[in-house]
This record gives C-alpha cells, sequence and structure tokens, in this order.
C-alpha cells in the first residue's frame, strides 16, 4: 500500500490508518525554485510506500502518476531518470520530504565567509555532483557568480540548462577520476578557489577517488563545503569517506571552521536522515 501526496505536496491520510502522519506533512521544504517550474511541480501526483514500510536510503523510491493516469515506479537514485522530468526531483526531496540543505549549508558557508572577510563575489565554486542546479541557485542568491558544474550523467546537465539557464558559466559532463587532459585545463582555467558537494557523496554517487580530485582542483586556502551522512563518518564506515575525512582534519589539510548536524530530509517512513554538514579551508592535499 502507498501513500498518495497530492499537486500540492500534502501528505494525504494514508488508507486504512485513520489518521495522517505526523502532523499530517511528510515535509516542510521551503524551497520555491524558478517559477518555470512551479506548474510542472503542483501537476505532479507522488505515492509513497505505507510508513510502516522502512527502506534503506539506497532503496527508497516512489510512484509519479503519468499523464496517462498510469502510476510509474522511480527509485530515488535514478537520477538520470528523475532529472527527465521537470519539477520532480523538487517535488520529490523538497516539497513531499522536506529537504533544505542546499540553502542551509550555503548559509553556513556565507556565515564562513562573513567571518573571514572575504566577498561572495570573488568565491569560484567547483559544484561537484551539481545535478539539476539547485545549489548554484542558492550560491548566486548570496552573490556567488561564478558557478562550474560537475556531474557524470547527462541528464543532470540538461536539466540545469532546461530548469535554471545561466547559473553555471560552465558544466561539465565527466568522471573526474578519468578526467582527459583538455578537461582539466578547462577546470584549471576557471582557478577554482571553492568546493561544494551537498547531499551527494556516498551511496556509490560520488567515491572518495572523485571527491579527491575535485579537491586537488581547489586552490590552497580555497573552501570546503560538504555534507554527507553520518554513518558515512561513523568509526565502522567501510566506504573511505571517514577515514580520509579523520585523516584530513588531523593533519591540517582540512581546517574546518563550521560543522553542524542537521536533518537533511525525511525517509519515506517520516524519520529523520541525519547528516553532518561541514565549511572548512584547504590547507593541504588528502591522503
Amino acid at each position: 500500500m502507498t501513500q498518495t501526496v497530492n499537486g500540492n505536496g500534502t501528505a494525504l491520510t494514508t488508507a486504512g490508518s485513520g489518521s495522517p502522519v505526523g502532523d499530517g506533512r511528510l515535509g516542510g521544504g521551503v524551497y520555491r525554485g524558478p517559477r518555470a517550474l512551479a506548474d510542472a511541480r503542483r501537476a505532479l501526483r507522488v505515492a509513497l510506500p505505507e510508513p510502516s514500510s522502512k527502506f534503506s536510503q539506497d532503496d527508497e523510491w516512489c510512484v509519479v502518476q503519468q499523464p496517462d493516469g498510469s502510476w510509474r515506479e522511480f527509485r530515488f537514485h535514478d537520477y538520470d531518470r528523475i532529472f527527465d522530468v521537470p519539477g520532480l526531483y523538487e517535488k520529490i526531496f523538497y516539497d513531499v520530504l522536506g529537504c533544505d540543505t542546499p540553502r542551509f549549508m550555503v548559509g553556513l558557508f556565507a556565515d564562513a565567509l562573513a567571518d573571514a572577510r572575504t566577498e561572495a563575489a570573488d568565491v569560484r565554486v567547483l559544484d561537484l555532483g551539481a545535478g539539476n542546479g539547485i545549489m548554484a541557485e542558492e550560491l548566486a542568491a548570496v552573490g556567488v557568480a561564478h558557478n562550474v558544474g560537475v556531474d557524470i550523467l547527462p541528464e543532470a546537465q540538461t536539466s540545469a540548462e532546461r530548469d535554471r539557464p545561466g547559473l553555471y558559466v560552465d558544466y561539465l559532463v565527466t568522471d573526474l577520476t578519468t578526467l582527459d587532459t583538455e578537461s582539466s585545463r578547462r577546470l584549471a582555467g576557471h582557478e577554482l578557489n571553492a568546493l561544494t558537494v551537498v547531499a551527494a557523496l556516498g551511496f556509490g554517487d560520488i567515491p572518495p577517488e572523485a571527491f579527491r580530485a575535485a579537491y586537488d582542483h581547489v586552490a590552497d586556502g580555497g573552501w570546503v563545503v560538504l555534507t554527507i551522512k553520518d554513518a558515512f563518518l561513523a568509526a565502522d564506515d567501510t566506504s573511505g569517506f571517514a577515514r580520509m575525512i579523520a585523516d584530513g582534519m588531523a593533519s591540517g589539510a582540512l581546517e574546518v571552521v563550521r560543522r553542524e548536524r542537521f536533518r537533511h530530509r525525511l525517509a519515506t517512513d517520516a524519520s529523520p536522515l541525519v547528516y553532518e554538514g561541514i565549511v572548512a579551508r584547504k590547507r593541504g592535499p588528502l591522503t
């Protein structure tokens, strides 16, 4: 059985339960986004698994009503398929599941820039796992004008250009671990002094090797803004992120200036997914 979410993003009462989940909403995201997407998001109808069904974050899914009235299943990590539908990414993760992570992290970053007396206009960002451009949109709102997107999916670039044109001065569809000479030269030409990786690390989407490769394209003294699920920083982590980040902080390569645990979004069973947000300065290479 599934729980249907109507066109305005409000969870309807689950059949047979007699009451809505929690306070009647599955999320409280504040994201509004480009006006052009508003109608598309309102028209979409999404159904989640019943709240008693618990899935790992990597296996979460929903079904979406199609124009002919039929329903089609989307796994949350099938980003290529989600990006193909205008407004669907925003509908699922922001309207329904209450994500507010890009705005939250840009707020932390803006505070750190102010403390360092650095103008946002002087920041030149490499946005790794750029997706459809939500992070660039939030960065632009605080005055960051030079954003370079990198994503392994061509559908991500297509959706960014379709939904948020003009936010990236450049967008590369590439795997940073196998970067060719021309793409490397292209990135170097942007003189990047900041790296953002928001809601993209772990789960096989961006492995530690790709994060390290992106980090190497940022100037020494530059900024690193990242989020990661708390489990990937635990002592029993096997992804490689816990050791890399812990070693970077211990060696001084990563000088952390902001670090906060926060609710990234809700899971499909309405439980919170807890992440860590880190804003740091690059002081040396990661090993």
